[in-house]
């Protein structure tokens, strides 16, 4: 694994950004094709960083110095290689966007032939019980982690003075079952809406189609599904209306580092990661992978050099991040991947780079070692979490590896069936924004859904949505609830903030220490089966995947599968 020292021994000032009068307006930057983050060197001061971009032809545009990262904007074609000739300096990185929110993959080899018609029918709610939310009937994941109004929600529901930051694509925090949990005053937007890439094709599209007619959305925004939905999971209210989420007394703050499409940026991504540590965020949630390498190596011949350089200053400025806020009290909890791969073994990789920063870029098929790691899930300090379907069988998409999975957590398996085919009452039900169920045209005229994958349920005057999908992206958020919970049950008052702290060590600690062990299958060798609806027709797909290691842990579930209510009645 490559790894990065702490963060800057001597780049210490704690400004996020350069004020203007730092940063004064270039004429080389007109017309200028090329943005890059840049990585100081440990050791060098301010003064001999800047003095060296400049060296190099770059302009500063944002400064982290917390942990010693620049955007810089250079004219010069050949920045990067005299960037790295500068001894104040680590490395660039072409600014590209660096990640996707994991979703559903493709089908891996092993696609079938056979195909059948059919269709699926409307998803039916169970009645609630004593204390439980209208929609509770749905929520088998809550009921797995024993989360439930009987369980961990009696023990200990949550303290207010605890603070999960949602890294991701944004949350609405005017969805009705997230408004009484979420902080808006310390919520923030470390993101730009970015039209197209170099290629010319769309990633968040035009500025003047967005709701605001702006590229710069408020920090109370989701216009992706992806981070509300984490959210809800999270900490969703017990007000009588939808669902509970994990913790339902916590509070979150929208830390928002994704685009709109889904993508993420490497500057956001470490500027969310040191604002968490300086404003008393307990929790992250992080489910995303960092690329545009899905994988990134520190000299794997199918790069360049230049690619290569790239690929180590990702993990180099990633890491810093996640050491900064790890020693500040921040608990990093990330999705383990959707591919359906061990990453502790030789892998193929034809995705990277996802992102066209310059003209002509495309992907390309390259092999990929165990010593590539995929960020900030393979970084130190981080709780990578596996997926679980309602039979607690690993979910069939869910990326593994003995020695790389912490935790499992429920995520959802919509085909966990006994037939393989899909069924979104096992997928994970959490909250969705109405603009974008609108804008889909999910909804009928009179606001009811026209869908089985999204429901309402309505107090009063007040509706929410709520919808159904899968991935490690909804287990992530599971093990972050837990956290909280845990931060909430044993952690002590901040000075600094005045809120709740606890050691992210302690809370991994309690966190894995509580988990239900799970065995690996048997055999251990598992054939998935399952199949997917393709015009019209179903169409089959399988995969093999392995378990290795012992009940204890393992590669599919790490040390077991979460418990809420173990995590705080210890």
């Amino acid at each position: 694994m490559i790894t990065a020292a702490a963060a800057c021994a001597v780049v210490t000032t704690t400004a996020l950004a350069l004020p203007a009068a730092a940063v004064p307006s270039d004429p080389q930057l007109k017309g200028a094709t090329s943005e890059y983050v840049v990585l100081y060197q440990e050791g060098a001061s301010l003064d001999q960083a800047r003095a060296a971009v400049k060296a190099a032809g770059g302009t500063i545009v944002r400064e982290n110095t917390d942990v010693g990262v620049a955007t810089v904007k250079s004219s010069d074609a050949r920045f990067s290689a005299l960037a790295a000739k500068q001894g104040a300096l680590a490395g660039a990185a072409s600014n590209r966007v660096i990640g996707k929110a994991p979703r559903t993959p493709a089908a891996p080899a092993g696609k079938g032939v056979e195909k059948q018609a059919g269709t699926q029918g409307a998803v039916q709610v169970k009645k609630p019980g004593k204390g439980e939310e209208p929609l509770a009937g749905l929520q088998w994941d809550m009921r797995q982690i024993d989360a439930t109004a009987k369980g961990s929600y009696r023990a200990e529901p949550g303290d207010r003075r605890v603070l999960v930051g949602v890294m991701d694509t944004g949350v609405d925090g005017d969805h009705p079952d997230i408004k009484p949990n979420f902080n808006g005053k310390l919520s923030r937007n470390f993101t730009t809406d970015i039209p197209a890439d170099a290629n010319g094709d769309p990633v968040d599209g035009p500025c003047e189609d967005e709701p605001d007619k702006s590229c710069n959305d408020p920090a109370d925004v989701d216009e992706n599904e992806h981070g509300t939905h984490v959210a809800s999971t999270i900490a969703s209210p017990r007000n009588g209306l939808g669902m509970a989420g994990v913790a339902p007394n916590v509070q979150i703050v929208n830390i928002r580092v994704g685009q709109d499409s889904g993508y993420f940026f490497l500057q956001p991504t470490v500027d969310g990661l040191t604002y968490a540590a300086k404003n008393g965020i307990d929790v992250v949630n992080m489910s995303y992978y960092i690329d545009p390498w899905l994988f990134n190596c520190a000299a794997n011949p199918a790069d360049s050099p230049a690619d290569q350089a790239e690929q180590r200053v990702i993990v180099q400025a990633t890491q810093r991040a996640l050491n900064y806020a790890h020693r500040r009290g921040v608990t990093l909890v990330a999705a383990a991947g959707n591919e359906s791969i061990d990453y502790t073994r030789t892998n193929t990789d034809s995705s990277s780079p996802d992102f066209a920063s310059e003209p002509g870029e495309k992907p390309y098929e390259r092999t990929v070692p165990a010593s590539c790691v995929s960020m900030p899930s393979e970084g130190e300090n981080v709780i990578p979490v596996s997926s679980t379907g309602i039979s607690e069988r690993k979910a069939y998409y869910s990326s593994y590896g003995n020695g790389y999975v912490a935790v499992a957590a429920p995520g959802g398996d919509k085909v966990d069936t006994a037939d393989g085919r899909p069924d979104d009452r096992r997928g994970i039900w959490a909250a969705y924004p109405e603009s974008i169920a609108r804008e889909r045209g999910e909804l009928n005229p009179d606001g009811t859904p026209n869908t089985p994958r999204v429901l309402r349920d309505c107090d009063g005057g007040k509706c929410a949505y709520y919808q159904s999908i899968q991935g490690t992206s909804m287990a992530s958020p599971h093990a972050a609830g837990v956290a909280a919970l845990i931060v909430s049950r044993y952690g002590k008052k901040d000075r600094r903030t005045g809120g709740l702290t606890l050691d992210a060590r302690a809370t991994e600690r309690i966190l894995r220490g509580t988990a239900n062990a799970k065995s690996c299958p048997s055999p251990n060798t598992v054939e998935y089966v399952w199949y997917r609806l393709e015009e019209g027709e179903w169409v089959k797909y399988t995969s093999k995947q392995t378990c290795e290691g012992s009940k204890s842990r393992n590669g599919f579930y790490g040390d077991g599968i979460i418990d809420a209510l173990s995590a705080v009645k210890r």
